[in-house]
């Protein structure tokens, strides 16, 4: 335990940019680190999260130029928590635009969760801009992947108290379910959103914590607009063909992977990187023992900051 990795020291951005990306939105970016270094950019997870300063900390600062960005309608992006044109699509469109308005050649591409799916999107479909990949606890999005997180015959079975408070929004199937949350995250009645907030963001809580959160007392802005957009894209598929990032992978083949998975994590089962490997003979698959869903375990912390300083001495020209 003492003798492994833990975050770089905080550090500040050198410069910030309020983006404008089109159709009403401006995306918050920062740079931090080495301005002449390694560009790496960093996707937060959700849909919905925001990037939080110890994000930065996972480079190291004398060798990378660090980029992170909050995606459209999320975190100090505007307007907040806006659905129109918010969609997958446009979020690998902001990507490439964050990568232009930089000055950027090439960069490598590091994501959690969301951030894991989105990075592997961009790379399928820019290959030719990609270094290396870091890619945690990755979200597949297949329909056995939703249907173990949110719907009943899953994760529900592992706490089933707080799945009926979730359920007991709308009983019914699923299909009836995901939309009454939707109407009422998208409507006008405020209490009624609210209480799916609430609920929603209770569960989601739940799992991603293994149950160690505790149950949010209260709605906030930032936390309504987080459920708003992650249940936005959840609703649509996650803009995505089912099984695509499968079905895709030869595209990204012959790019430096190091996927880092936690044994115990109940929101991304490590299995979907399992598969990623099995397609990816060339690409490192860590899977940490004592890891869940979330980067706060130490190992986890340990093996991301492993995975961002091998990339750092690899040959990426």
């Amino acid at each position: 335990m003492q003798n492994m990795k833990t975050l770089y020291p905080d550090i500040e951005p050198y410069i910030t940019h309020q983006l404008e990306v089109g159709q009403g939105h401006v995306l918050m970016v920062e740079e931090c680190g080495n301005k002449t270094g390694i560009p790496i950019i960093f996707l937060h997870g959700g849909p919905g999260s925001n990037c939080k300063p110890h994000h930065r900390s996972f480079f190291n600062p004398a060798i990378y130029r660090i980029i992170l960005f909050d995606q459209r309608g999320a975190g100090r992006s505007k307007p907040a928590g806006n659905l129109q044109h918010n969609t997958t699509v446009h979020l690998l469109a902001d990507m490439e635009l964050i990568r232009e308005k930089l000055h950027i050649d090439k960069w490598i591409v590091f994501g959690g969760s969301w951030g894991a799916t989105l990075s592997l999107l961009y790379a399928q479909k820019f290959p030719d801009k990609v270094l290396g990949l870091v890619l945690r606890s990755i979200f597949l999005a297949r329909k056995l992947d939703i249907s173990w997180f949110h719907m009943n015959g899953g994760v529900n079975k592992h706490f089933p108290k707080q799945w009926q408070i979730f359920f007991e929004f709308a009983p019914g199937n699923w299909k009836q379910l995901l939309t009454a949350y939707y109407e009422a995250l998208t409507g006008n009645d405020v209490n009624y959103m609210n209480t799916a907030a609430l609920r929603w963001a209770t569960w989601g809580s739940c799992v991603v914590s293994n149950g160690t959160f505790p149950t949010p007392t209260e709605t906030s802005a930032q936390l309504l607009n987080s459920v708003r957009i992650e249940c936005h894209y959840l609703y649509n598929n996650y803009f995505m063909e089912e099984n695509q990032l499968i079905l895709n992978i030869n595209k990204v083949i012959k790019i430096p992977i190091i996927l880092i998975h936690g044994q115990k994590d109940l929101v991304c089962l490590p299995e979907g990187s399992q598969l990623l490997k099995r397609h990816l003979p060339t690409a490192q698959l860590k899977i940490i023992p004592s890891g869940g869903h979330l980067s706060y375990d130490p190992a986890m912390i340990a093996a991301l900051v492993d995975a961002t300083d091998e990339m750092g001495n690899l040959d990426l020209n």
